[in-house]
C-alpha cells in the first residue's frame, strides 16, 4: 500500500458522505464540525450550502493542521425557497406535498482545505418529483424515515421512487458528496485517488 503524504478526514458526521468518500478507497478519518448551520438574512439556498460546507472544513482544518479536510453541505431549493432536513415526520410530509409534480434544485456544496489553501464548488442536481398522493408519501416516510436529509428525499435509498426526472454533471452530487470534483481537489493536493487508493477498504 502507497503512504498517503497527508491526513484525510471528513467534516462531517454523516454516513452517506462517509460511504461515498469510501469509494475512493482513501483512509480518512471523520470529525464532526459542530456549526451553527442558521441560515443568515436574505441568504440564498445555494449561498447558504457553500458557506456551511466551507465552515465545516475551517473548523476542523484548525483542529489538524497539515490534513486536507473536506466539508460538505446540501439544501434543496425550491422556487426561491430553501428546503432543509425535516426532523419530524409532520415537517416531511409537509415538504412531500409541497414538491410533489415540481422541479426541486438540490445544491451540493463542498470544500477542500489544505494548508489555509480552500477550493469549493457547489454541483446542482435539478429534480422533478413525480405527482405523489398522499398514500405514497405516508409510505416512503415510513420506509426511508428522510427526517435527516434535506428535502426528504433519500435518493441513494428509496427516495428515488419519488423522482420523475433527474439531472446532474455528478451522479454522487444528489446523496451530498460529488466525487468527480472531490477527485479533482485532491489531485490539486497531491492526493490523487488513482495512485494513492488502497487494496483494502477504509474503515
Amino acid at each position: 500500500m502507497t503512504t498517503i503524504p497527508y491526513p484525510l478526514i471528513l467534516a462531517s458526521s454523516s454516513p452517506y458522505r462517509r460511504e461515498l468518500l469510501g469509494r475512493l478507497r482513501i483512509p480518512f478519518t471523520t470529525i464532526s464540525p459542530e456549526i451553527d448551520e442558521t441560515p443568515r438574512s436574505g441568504e440564498q439556498p445555494d449561498q447558504l450550502a457553500l458557506r456551511l460546507a466551507i465552515e465545516k472544513a475551517q473548523v476542523v482544518a484548525t483542529r489538524a493542521p497539515g490534513s486536507i479536510v473536506i466539508g460538505a453541505d446540501q439544501t434543496a431549493c425550491l422556487n426561491g425557497i430553501a428546503l432543509g432536513k425535516p426532523g419530524t415526520i409532520d415537517a416531511a410530509r409537509t415538504q412531500l406535498r409541497t414538491m410533489s409534480g415540481q422541479t426541486v434544485v438540490f445544491h451540493s456544496a463542498m470544500a477542500v482545505i489544505h494548508r489555509d489553501h480552500v477550493q469549493s464548488t457547489d454541483i446542482p442536481t435539478t429534480c422533478v418529483f413525480r405527482i405523489l398522493s398522499d398514500e405514497a408519501i405516508e409510505r416512503y416516510i415510513a420506509i426511508d424515515q428522510p427526517l435527516d436529509t434535506a428535502g426528504s428525499a433519500k435518493a441513494e435509498a428509496l427516495g428515488i421512487a419519488l423522482m420523475q426526472s433527474m439531472h446532474s454533471a455528478d451522479p454522487t452530487s444528489i446523496i451530498g458528496l460529488p466525487l468527480i470534483a472531490l477527485t479533482h481537489m485532491l489531485t490539486a493536493c497531491g492526493l490523487d485517488p488513482l495512485l494513492y487508493a488502497s487494496l483494502s477498504e477504509p474503515r
